[in-house]
Formats: C-alpha cells, sequence, structure tokens
C-alpha cells in the first residue's frame, strides 16, 4: 500500500496527539487541524486521503467543514467522531456524504481498521 495522507482534526489536543501516534504507527502522513480553517488549509495544500473529523469544533463546526470538504472533493472519505450523536446532525452529516461515525469515546483501533478498509476500497476504484 502506497504511503497514504490522513487529515485528523479535532479541538481536542489529546485525541489529535492520540491518533497522531496510532496512524504514524501504521505508516500514514499525518496533518493535525484543530479547527476548520487549519482543517481546509490543509485538505487544500495535501492530496489528503482521509479525513478523521470531530463534530463539535468551536468556531467552524464540522458539519460546515464536512461541507466544504465535499464540495472540493466529493470522493474524499469523511469519518465523524462525535461525543453528541444528536439524530439532525446525523442525517445532515450523511446527505453530505459523511463516510461513518464513531462516537466518542471510541476505539481507536476500530477507527484504524475503518480507515484502512475504507482506503482499500479507493484504492480499487
Amino acid at each position: 500500500m502506497t504511503m497514504r495522507d490522513i487529515l485528523i482534526v479535532d479541538d481536542q489536543r489529546g485525541i489529535r496527539l492520540l491518533l497522531d501516534e496510532l496512524f504514524k504507527k501504521e505508516g500514514f502522513i499525518t496533518h493535525l487541524a484543530a479547527n476548520g480553517y487549519d482543517a481546509l488549509k490543509i485538505a487544500k495544500e495535501n492530496a489528503i486521503d482521509c479525513v478523521l473529523l470531530d463534530m463539535k469544533i468551536p468556531g467552524m463546526d464540522g458539519l460546515e467543514i464536512l461541507a466544504h470538504l465535499k464540495s472540493e472533493n466529493p470522493d474524499l472519505p469523511v469519518i465523524m467522531m462525535t461525543a453528541y450523536v444528536e439524530q439532525h446532525m446525523i442525517d445532515t452529516a450523511t446527505e453530505l456524504g459523511v463516510t461513518k461515525y464513531f462516537s466518542k469515546p471510541f476505539n481507536i483501533f476500530e477507527i484504524r481498521d475503518e480507515v484502512k478498509k475504507i482506503l482499500t476500497i479507493h484504492e480499487k476504484i
């Protein structure tokens, strides 16, 4: 498998660092963003293969970030992570084309496996 770029967007530094460490160990190139503006800038400047996106971020929230990412790259796989499962937000995210959801606290190995599965599918397309 080629080196893949993953963008991790979460306002909680601990979660960013945990996921960063996990995916680096797996051979991914990681990009970290604490807010939507940084996330969109990174996505524009790099060939991102997958995004892990927190739903609740101060400023630009996860749905806004998702909408921007998908408008630039409709095929980009985006996995949302949230501690607050609100049906209307899930419905909106689904309409915007989110790939998968994980509720916090999540199992990092499930997220890792899901990212690998998604990227394997995308590699074949």
